[in-house]
């Protein structure tokens, strides 16, 4: 096969630059490249509910019977890859519309995927709901919800029953959580305490063994298991855990690193200490 590319000369290259350098310049110069401007984020959904966004964020919200739905606004290419055959048939009101209509709600930065669903948010749990689950994590004082997000996804691929964390200081359920958990906000109770320590007691009580991740910790996390029951405690970026945190654990516990950085982002130390708690009892088995 023939190549014209390979007979053309650098001369026959000149002629084709000035030849669309005139007709950019009768028609007023080359199109200038316009970046698409921001769209920030519409008003706030009604009082008592959230707006969640994004494929498998709002698969798993549809899947939920917990999850009290009231409005969806979704385009039709994610209709389908949702499986949603007639809009009609679903028990709340839902919008057939464009990428632009969803921008002009969630704001354009957010990565909806062509999908937003506005729902009453899952009620927390009391501790003394907690039922018969050997796994749990704890979180002192965990704010980011990307964070947050991201160890809610952790917690449930790893089988853990529950998150506890407490009524002040931690994120709120949104879609910035709801997304960063990939649809683990559904799978997962969800436990609200209002003293840490009193419910860090009230593990002890019930047989946990509570582990505080702690990179100064004197033992390595894989050494440190020896209960039927875990619960895994983290702090704060940055902060760590609080004082009183640390003296009401059962146990300190560094991850071993052996490597130039000794710490990880609090939710990758989540997904590692999940999954050696997950061997441990595997071993135990």
């Amino acid at each position: 096969m023939s190549n014209d590319n390979k007979s053309k000369t650098p001369k026959d290259t000149h002629y084709a630059k000035l030849r669309r350098a005139h007709r950019d310049e009768k028609s007023g110069g080359a199109p200038a490249f316009r970046p698409r401007q921001p769209v920030p984020p519409g008003e706030n959904p009604a009082d008592g509910l959230v707006r969640l966004y994004g494929l498998h964020t709002v698969r798993a919200a549809l899947d939920n019977p917990r999850r009290k739905i009231k409005k969806m606004l979704v385009t039709r290419n994610a209709a389908e890859r949702l499986a949603i055959a007639d809009l009609g048939a679903l028990p709340f009101n839902a919008e057939l519309v464009e990428p632009r209509d969803i921008d002009k709600v969630t704001g354009s930065d957010a990565v909806h995927q062509g999908v937003v669903i506005e729902a009453e948010p899952l009620k927390p749990k009391r501790l003394d709901a907690l039922g018969d689950t050997r796994l749990v994590l704890v979180l002192d004082q965990i704010t980011d919800p990307h964070n947050v997000g991201a160890i809610l996804r952790s917690a449930v691929a790893f089988g853990a029953g529950a998150l506890i964390t407490t009524a002040r200081h931690s994120p709120q359920e949104s879609g910035v959580l709801a997304k960063s958990a990939s649809g683990a906000l559904e799978h997962i109770d969800q436990i609200e305490v209002k003293n840490l320590a009193d419910a860090l007691g009230q593990l002890h009580e019930a047989g946990f063994q509570t582990i505080g991740l702690d990179s100064d910790g004197p033992a390595e996390l894989e050494t440190s298991f020896a209960g039927e029951k875990i619960a895994l405690v983290l702090g704060a970026e940055g902060k760590g855990l609080r004082q009183k945190t640390r003296e009401t654990v059962t146990t300190l516990a560094r991850l071993d690193m052996p490597g130039a950085i000794r710490s990880l982002n609090v939710s990758n130390a989540a997904a590692v200490a999940l999954y050696a708690a997950r061997r441990w009892f595997a071993r135990g088995k």
